[in-house]
């Protein structure tokens, strides 16, 4: 699987209008709801749920909310970025600017678990983040994410 059998340019918003965590929670969540076509209330739990446990803030500037839930047919995802670091309580204190989405039903939990590593190996490079972040179109970014996916 690679993340852009996961992604379409309506499936990324450069740049996301949140201005904290819980407006990219709530923004993501709604944009994902309406790609996937479930309620947008069931992913922001799903997405809160695994938050209250640990940031989903991975540190380099990126963060990956995701979760489970039964309304999803099958694993969904969304991106964005920011043009200012938001605080997301990442495990390294820094702000993101960098944001992947996840949420798909416990039936995907192997699916679920290869994306986030897919998604760790690709913005692990300072290159590719860079790339990502200057990124002025969701097109531009797909772009990115698949030339980080061929190295």
């Amino acid at each position: 699987m690679q993340l852009t059998d996961l992604l379409h340019p309506d499936r990324v918003r450069v740049p996301l209008r949140a201005a904290d965590k819980a407006q990219v929670l709530a923004e993501m969540s709604t944009l994902l709801a309406e790609r996937a076509g479930i309620p947008a209330d069931e992913v922001l739990e799903a997405i809160e749920e695994r938050e209250a446990v640990l940031s989903t803030g991975i540190g380099l500037g990126v963060a990956v909310p995701h979760g489970k839930s039964a309304a999803a047919a099958r694993l969904e995802m969304v991106c964005g970025s920011t043009t200012t670091g938001i605080d997301f309580d990442a495990l390294d204190g820094e702000a993101c600017r960098l944001f992947f989405m996840l949420v798909g039903p416990e039936a995907a939990a192997g699916e679920h678990v290869k994306a986030l590593s897919r998604i760790a190996r690709v913005v692990r490079r300072d290159e590719i983040r860079q790339r990502l972040l200057a990124a002025t179109t969701a097109e531009s970014f797909i772009q990115t994410i698949v030339d980080a996916e061929s190295l």
